[in-house]
């Protein structure tokens, strides 16, 4: 393989770069963001068994909220 045929990454491709990435993040950070509805905690329930089970807890009212695409 010639030297002539290798890519090379140089200045003028760095900064492109460089600066199609800030120019992105720019955009995201004005880009308005969708609201999310607030989910109200479930109650407890009468009888529900104290050892365990799925409980709806603000850490995991959280991590839905942050997991919602």
């Amino acid at each position: 393989m010639s030297p002539s045929s290798t890519p090379r990454l140089t200045r003028r491709v760095v900064f492109a770069g460089a600066g199609t990435a800030g120019a992105l993040a720019a955009a995201a950070a004005l880009l308005p963001r969708a609201q999310t509805e607030a989910i109200a905690p479930a109650e407890p329930q009468a009888g529900a068994d104290a050892k365990g089970g799925y409980q709806v807890t603000e850490h995991v009212l959280r991590y839905y909220q942050t997991a919602r695409v």
